[in-house]
């Protein structure tokens, strides 16, 4: 029987390009060969490409084709490893689902509402969950500091409403940091956050679901050896240290896992989904849902699944597996 052919679809319009590219040499050594063809398949502003041989091959966006030495190949399967626009906001999805290409990731609403974290952590707060106080800026509004600040308290977070790997990202310790902070975000999103600081300990949750099975992964506690976990301490290993099984007891453990499946079910996600908290003294706070998360070999859900006892290789078929019967 020929294999199911395999779309790893990387690259994004926004900064978390060069993190993209990462991923996908991970998802590419994940993926079981023997089980599947695979091609990465490479997303740019200004080009749609698949990489064969070192040359790079036109991708029709008509149907999501292309051709390999004379054979016109349509994928059964995309994997989506963008991080940030257009692959985890839905507008990939949206293409996908239109020219009737199965995706591992959840379908367009759950995308959009995910990365729009506003919106993601007010309606899931609609529900019980803990969230930190925000205030929502636009670009082009006026806003006025010191009523952001009786909201929110210093220090605080000021980051983009849309984006990931902590681009644009700030803490604020005084008053006086608060603007360039929010200009700073605006360069990334047209939507900026600002939200108040919980201290305590940040821990991050994987699953995944499938129509036969629920597997959800170890905790992984992260100690940022910077002032926060910026993009420096996600992407250089001396910058940060991630504990995998956290360091909490396991009553604590299992309510974050059972919130993190509520949430993943809430949602309607699909695929590997990581999700984020931050601890203080008995309660936990959610800081993001994750519906494409970083898939490097040292990414939190690699080692999650280490740490679980699963071969990643059976994950990943898993994962695929479930996506195409999903589309039958």
């Amino acid at each position: 029987m020929a294999k199911k052919k395999i779309a790893v679809i990387y690259g994004g319009y926004s900064s978390e390009v060069i993190v993209s590219r990462k991923s996908a040499e991970g998802v590419l050594s994940f993926i079981d060969k023997n089980q599947y063809d695979v091609y990465p398949v490479l997303i740019e502003p200004d080009k749609w490409v698949t990489i064969s041989n070192d040359i790079e091959i036109p991708v029709n966006r008509m149907d999501f084709s292309f051709e390999i030495n004379g054979e016109k190949i349509i994928p059964d399967c995309a994997y989506i490893t963008i991080h940030g626009t257009p692959g985890e906001d839905g507008l990939l999805q949206g293409y996908l689902k239109m020219t009737g290409i199965p995706h591992t990731t959840c379908d367009v609403l759950p995308a959009a509402i995910t990365f729009n974290k506003f919106t993601c952590n007010h309606y899931l707060k609609g529900f019980g969950i803990n969230v930190a106080n925000s205030v929502l800026l636009r670009k082009g509004k006026t806003f006025n500091q010191e009523e952001i600040v009786k909201k929110t308290g210093i220090p605080c977070f000021v980051k983009p409403n849309a984006g990931g790997s902590s681009f644009g990202v700030s803490k604020v310790k005084d008053m006086s940091q608060l603007a360039n902070a929010i200009e700073k975000a605006f360069n990334e999103s047209d939507e900026v956050i600002v939200e108040q600081f919980i201290e305590g300990t940040e821990v991050t949750c994987g699953l995944y679901k499938t129509a036969s099975k629920t597997e959800i992964f170890p905790l992984t506690e992260v100690v940022s050896h910077n002032e926060f976990f910026d993009f420096e301490a996600k992407y250089t290993p001396e910058k940060a240290t991630e504990i995998t099984p956290a360091r909490i007891d396991d009553e604590l453990t299992l309510q974050i896992q059972k919130t993190s499946s509520f949430i993943y079910d809430l949602l309607g996600c699909k695929g590997v989904v990581r999700i984020d908290y931050i601890i203080s003294e008995d309660y936990f706070f959610l800081l993001e849902v994750n519906t494409t998360p970083g898939m490097t070999v040292t990414s939190f859900i690699p080692q999650q699944i280490k740490a679980k006892g699963l071969d990643i290789k059976q994950v990943f078929t898993d994962i695929l597996e479930d996506a195409m019967n999903r589309a039958l």
